[in-house]
C-alpha cells in the first residue's frame, strides 16, 4: 500500500477524530484540522499533524492547506467530515443561522476542493471524501438547513466527481445513518430553543425528547471510518458508501415510496408521541 499525505477536518472528535487515528495506524501522514486543537493531543502522541482551523475562515483553511504542502510537497487526500448541525421549524430559524449552516457544510469544503485540486491535478491522482449523510438524499421535519446542506454537497460532489476524472481524481461520497457521537448533543437543546415556543412547539417537543434517547441504537463511528479508509485505499472506490444504522433502510424507503407515504412514515413517531 502507498502510503498517502491526508487532511482530515473536524478532526477533534466524533468520526473525524476516528478517521484520523485510524489513517495514522494503517500508516498514513495525517494532518488533523479543527478549532478545537487540545483535543487533538492523542493524535499528535500518535504521529499525527493537528492544525487550527475554523471552517469559517478563510485564511484558517487556505493555511491548513498551505501548511501540508509546504511541509509534505503533495496532498493525496482531503476527507471534508467538518460539520455542524441546525434543527427548528423553516418558519422559526433565523437566516443568518441558516447561512452559517451553509457555510460550514457546504462554501468551507468547496473552497477547500478549490485549494487542492491544483495539486492533486499536477499529482495526476488524489482522494478527495465527503462526509455526507443518509440525509444528503432524504429530508425530516424540522432540519431543513441541515439536509439542504447535504443535498447540496451532494449535487457538488456529483458535478466535481465529472469534471476532475479526466485528471485522475477520485470523488467519494460517505452517507453516515444513525452514528454514536457528539454531532447530534445539542439536538433536543436547539428544538426547543428556535421552535419550543411557537406554532411547530408540539412536534419539537416530540423530537427533542426522542433526541435525548434515539442514539442508544445508532452504530459505533468505525463503520464510517472504515468505508472511508477502503475509499482512500482503493484503486477505484464506489462514488457513495451508505454506512450505520438504518442507512440503507432509509434510503431504499426514500427511493422507492410515493412523496406522501415517506412524509407519513417520516412524521408518525411526532404524531404518535403528541398523542395523535
Amino acid at each position: 500500500m502507498t502510503t498517502k499525505v491526508c487532511l482530515v477536518t473536524g478532526a477533534s472528535s466524533g468520526i473525524g477524530h476516528a478517521t484520523a487515528l485510524e489513517l495514522l495506524r494503517a500508516g498514513h501522514t495525517v494532518y488533523g484540522a479543527a478549532r478545537r486543537v487540545h483535543q487533538m493531543d492523542d493524535l499528535r502522541a500518535a504521529g499525527g499533524h493537528p492544525l487550527k482551523m475554523d471552517a469559517r475562515d478563510e485564511d484558517e483553511l487556505a493555511g491548513a492547506v498551505a501548511t501540508v504542502l509546504d511541509e509534505q510537497q503533495r496532498i493525496d487526500v482531503l476527507v471534508n467530515n467538518a460539520g455542524t448541525v441546525l434543527h427548528g421549524a423553516i418558519e422559526d430559524v433565523p437566516l443568518d443561522r441558516a447561512r452559517d449552516q451553509l457555510e460550514v457544510n457546504l462554501l468551507a469544503p468547496a473552497r477547500l476542493v478549490q485549494l487542492v485540486l491544483p495539486a492533486m491535478r499536477a499529482q495526476s491522482a488524489g482522494t478527495i471524501v465527503n462526509v455526507s449523510s443518509i440525509g444528503g438524499e432524504i429530508a425530516l421535519p424540522l432540519g431543513a438547513w441541515y439536509y439542504a446542506s447535504k443535498h447540496a454537497l451532494e449535487a457538488f460532489s456529483d458535478t466535481l466527481r465529472m469534471e476532475v476524472e479526466p485528471f485522475g481524481i477520485d470523488v467519494v461520497i460517505i452517507q453516515p445513518g444513525i452514528i454514536r457521537t457528539e454531532f447530534e448533543d445539542q439536538t433536543a437543546a436547539q428544538l426547543r430553543e428556535i421552535s419550543g415556543g411557537g406554532a411547530y412547539r408540539e412536534m419539537a417537543e416530540a423530537m427533542a425528547r426522542r433526541g435525548e434517547t434515539g442514539l442508544s441504537e445508532g452504530s459505533d463511528p468505525a463503520v464510517v471510518v472504515e468505508a472511508i479508509r477502503h475509499a482512500i485505499e482503493s484503486d477505484r472506490p464506489d462514488t457513495r458508501y451508505a454506512v450505520g444504522w438504518l442507512a440503507d433502510k432509509l434510503l431504499e424507503l426514500n427511493r422507492t415510496l410515493p412523496d406522501r407515504e415517506f412524509d407519513r412514515l417520516a412524521t408518525s413517531s411526532t404524531k404518535q408521541d403528541n398523542g395523535r
